[in-house]
């Protein structure tokens, strides 16, 4: 018979760690008594981040007294007490390879059902002084597993834990683990999965993305969109265009004359442009050309004070050569059957400026929406093309916003005065069933998300593209401040030249950091992690050049063209769509 040990509860509070403040109850310690098991907490516990823990799906966190006694000869580690892996029941019995998803105890006056496993995440390692803890959990076949409260009740040192029922399937918790975390996946059993009521929905959703993937293999390849060729490849620029004042088109075309490999609409280039400053500094840029043409074409906004578009601008000439990272972004223009709308500020019309070239040249009878906001005609550099494509499209709405122009430019552009705002959307009575497609600048972009979704469109069908650094993720953490990237504190690191593409900065890797994305925190680049050893592929990002080692082995390899930062050093100079 089953028993609990020990019932731990911890309240989270400011932990120190690595230089920064992390917020987290993983610090549970005994106590005496009876505890009462509430439907999202034991009394008198807490957890510091909600997103990957606690609430009504994991309101309780177990773990067996046996796996304490693997992990004291694994680890040669004779200080561990109970409470130590953040649990809140310590148990004698019910292994992870035997308990399954579904399966309900009776523990005391309380009754529980398991939801999932343990989620893989940095602060058990923090917890135990061992970074890569996450990743032996998931190797070792230990993680333990969370619990719903089914019946509220008092729990105590001693209780015996009763089976009331069994879950569907049978499947035990360390093979749940296993089917989400370690490779050589069975399509069969991901299914009977998903067919567990008790799953938690995020892991459901895990193997809903799964499963379709392995339905459709070509799909799934073509959502990952894998670049038509590794690193930097030179392009030669066959003409340089102004459009306007501040925007000038660049063609290029191949070194040795062929193809050019087809862009998807709306993807994006990533160019290195020696000549500009040392070392040569990498930019990212739209397509703004019609997918499928010759030539790629960028469209380029000279900033007051910027390196590269001032040298774009000023010194390129037809028949330099520049190094071009292959077309890459997920922010492309779907195949559908439903009205698009194309939202666009600024510079920000390049990428729907690709996607119209699509509809017009596929004679799309889809409803299209062209909303475009500017400072005055002149700043609209592709006002012309545009209307041009639009003429030829059935369905088409054209509606421009000009924040700067006078009464005889509106009439004559046939314009709103005014900037492109959220009211605006709402005095259009857009189709709620749209798909829309939003660039410009950040606090546009995200005005005009949330007025899409005010006015009914599903988040799934609002798509932004950010050339910037992406939103960082960065679990738990609380006193970390949003400042420009940056060389690190300190000497200059003697390593492989590192360039965060995104974040404008190029430094040389510091041979004495662990990884990729310890040295991406120095450099207060943004990042993205959760288990930080190689498991839940949270860190995942697109290597535009180079060579890395990884160390820790990861549990799975990432797709073709990524890499893992929080396990992975830099062998050669990369470049990082970071």
């Amino acid at each position: 018979m089953a028993s609990l040990l020990s019932v731990n509860v911890g309240m989270p509070k400011d932990v120190p760690w690595e230089g920064r403040t992390v917020h987290t109850g993983i610090w549970k310690s005994p106590v005496p008594g009876p505890c009462m098991a509430r439907r999202l907490n034991l009394d008198g516990d807490g957890q510091g981040d909600l997103a990957g823990h606690g609430g009504e799906i994991r309101a309780v966190l177990v773990y067996q007294m046996q796996s304490y006694d693997y992990w004291r000869t694994e680890l040669d580690r004779h200080d561990l007490e109970f409470g130590e892996f953040g649990e809140n029941l310590t148990v004698d019995g019910l292994p992870d390879s035997e308990v399954c998803i579904g399966d309900r105890y009776r523990i005391g006056q309380a009754e529980f059902e398991v939801t999932q496993p343990r989620v893989t995440c940095y602060r058990v390692g923090m917890r135990l002084g061992r970074p890569d803890m996450p990743q032996l959990l998931v190797a070792h076949h230990r993680p333990g597993f969370y619990m719903r409260v089914i019946t509220e009740g008092v729990v105590e040192a001693g209780d015996e834990i009763v089976k009331t029922s069994s879950g569907r399937h049978g499947m035990s918790v360390a093979d749940i683990d296993a089917l989400l975390y370690l490779p050589d996946r069975d399509v069969e059993q991901m299914r009977l999965a998903l067919d567990i009521p008790a799953l938690s929905p995020g892991w459901q959703g895990s193997f809903r993305e799964l499963v379709a993937a392995a339905d459709s293999p070509a799909a799934a390849r073509a959502a990952v969109h894998e670049p038509a060729w590794p690193g930097f490849r030179p392009l030669r620029v066959a003409d340089v265009v102004p459009e306007s004042n501040t925007v000038t088109s660049i063609y290029l075309t191949a070194a040795d004359g062929a193809p050019l490999p087809p862009a998807l609409p709306g993807q994006y280039l990533t160019v290195r442009v020696t000549g500009a400053a040392s070392p040569a500094p990498v930019r990212s840029y739209s397509l703004s050309s019609a997918p499928g043409a010759q030539q790629y074409r960028l469209s380029v906004k000279r900033e007051s004070h910027g390196i590269v578009s001032g040298y774009l601008h000023t010194a390129l000439r037809p028949g330099a050569v520049l190094d071009v990272a292959a077309p890459r972004g997920d922010f492309v223009l779907t195949d559908r059957d439903t009205p698009v709308l194309l939202i666009s500020a600024g510079i920000g019309v390049t990428p729907v400026m690709a996607m119209l070239h699509r509809l017009a040249s596929e004679h799309s009878d889809r409803e299209v929406w062209w909303l475009h906001g500017s400072r005055e005609p002149a700043d609209d550099a592709l006002a012309r093309e545009a209307h041009g494509l639009l003429e030829t499209l059935p369905h088409a709405h054209r509606h421009l916003f000009y924040s700067a122009a006078c009464p005889d430019d509106l009439a004559a552009a046939h314009a709103t005065s005014g900037r492109l705002t959220p009211q605006a959307l709402a005095d259009l009575d857009l189709p709620a069933d749209a798909s829309a497609y939003i660039c410009g600048p950040s606090g546009f972009m995200a005005d005009m998300q949330d007025a899409l979704r005010a006015l009914g469109l599903s988040a799934d069908n609002i798509h932004v593209e950010l050339f910037s650094a992406l939103d960082a993720i960065t679990p738990g953490v609380t006193d970390h401040q949003r400042v420009p990237p940056h060389p690190p504190q300190g000497p200059p690191g003697t390593g492989p030249l590192t360039t965060f593409a995104r974040s404008g900065i190029s430094v040389p890797f510091d041979t004495g950091r662990t990884s990729l994305l310890e040295f991406a925190d120095a450099c207060d680049v943004p990042t993205r992690w959760s288990c930080r050893t190689g498991v839940c592929h949270t860190c995942t990002t697109p290597l535009l050049s180079g060579e890395v080692d990884y160390s820790p082995e990861p549990l799975e390899p990432p797709p073709p063209g990524e890499i893992l930062i929080c396990c992975s050093r830099p062998t050669t100079d990369v470049v990082l769509d970071m």
